[in-house]
């Protein structure tokens, strides 16, 4: 089987919409998984001091649970919100910002480009007839693309009815590049900022409320937001629109979606792995932390209160969605507000990794 076959499937209009329906459900079951882990990890056991009472140990655990659930419910529901958007009476107060036509109007609309293309154009080719005759109503099979890839003539007509029915990855230019990075630093904003609000709101239902813990969410949202979602997304831009400008200037040649993967990479390598974090501590320290009445020593690091960590790094996982987007794939669109409900919900807890550790 060709690699071009297996990515027109997973591309293809009906898989991308299957894969928007699910969105809601590995939201869910994510969410779950977190609050479990989170609840219920030895940790929490290990902080408790083995000289309070088991009455006090329980009353902390259901403290912690409900906290935590308040949290994760903001983060992954303005996660959804974001993606989907949000109706109440049939009106709508918000608009998602990914839009993805249900999988049964993508499939009535491929069925009604395989009926127009069999009566505009004759062929004697019976597997190819049958392939599409086939595939009517469904999604198409690996076996199905292949057929039909490989058996379907070359003139006009033909090209226009494959690249409806099995879309090529769309090369965007400079200005839609920017808009998508809009588009997408805002659907990573709207679960950090949703995780920061429920967390507030946590501490305050439980009067557990301080200003140190109120500035450690803000700050976290801060790192979050900035070092694993938008600096990564300006990169990625930066880089294709300057791959762009040396394309026109014929400095080099034309870039494939694959070579566009590679540049956005390393624009997402030079912004936001390497220099977020140091960016993001750096506002917390100058602008946020005065504001809740902190000050620092000199002599403190920039990494003082919040260093990278193998989590951070694995977050940027959602890199690889920004690249495929940018690059014109749009499979794993559904899988970024999933990636974005976890920054959001570190952000609701005020995750401080040294000051943890002190």
């Amino acid at each position: 089987m060709k690699l071009q076959t297996i990515a027109k499937y997973i591309d293809q209009p009906a898989v991308i919409s299957k894969l928007h329906s699910a969105m809601p459900s590995a939201l869910a079951v994510t969410g779950a998984g977190v609050w479990g882990y989170e609840t219920f990890h030895r940790r929490h056991n290990r902080h408790s001091g083995s000289n309070r009472s088991d009455h006090h140990k329980h009353h902390n655990r259901e403290q912690k649970a409900f906290k935590n659930a308040i949290t994760i419910a903001s983060a992954a529901g303005s996660a959804y919100i974001g993606a989907k958007g949000l109706k109440i009476g049939g009106k709508t107060l918000f608009k998602g910002l990914i839009d993805s036509p249900k999988l049964q109007e993508v499939l009535q609309n491929q069925t009604k480009a395989i009926d127009k293309f069999l009566s505009a154009r004759t062929t004697d080719d019976k597997t190819l007839i049958s392939t599409l005759e086939n595939s009517k109503n469904r999604p198409f099979t690996l076996k199905a693309i292949e057929t039909i890839t490989e058996r379907l003539p070359k003139d006009k007509i033909s090209k226009e009815f494959l690249s409806e029915i099995l879309p090529e990855p769309e090369n965007l230019n400079s200005k839609e590049i920017f808009q998508e990075i809009k588009r997408l630093s805002l659907i990573g904003l709207i679960p950090v900022a949703g995780g920061v609000a429920g967390g507030i709101g946590a501490d305050v239902i439980t009067s557990t409320q301080s200003r140190k813990k109120t500035a450690n969410k803000v700050k976290e949202g801060v790192y979050q937001y900035l070092a694993n979602i938008f600096l990564c997304n300006v990169g990625a831009g930066a880089a294709l629109f300057a791959s762009e400008q040396m394309v026109k200037a014929k400095l080099i040649n034309p870039l494939t979606p694959l070579k566009k993967l590679g540049v956005i990479f390393a624009g997402i390598t030079a912004t936001g792995i390497v220099g977020g974090s140091i960016i993001a501590n750096y506002i917390s320290k100058k602008c946020v932390d005065p504001l809740f009445g902190k000050k620092h020593c000199k002599n403190e690091g920039i990494y003082s209160e919040r260093k990278p960590e193998p989590l951070d790094i694995a977050l940027h996982a959602d890199d690889i969605a920004t690249a495929g987007i940018l690059s014109g794939f749009r499979w794993i669109e559904p899988a970024l507000p999933v990636m974005y409900f976890i920054s959001g919900y570190r952000a609701g807890i005020g995750y401080r990794n040294n000051s943890k550790n002190k």
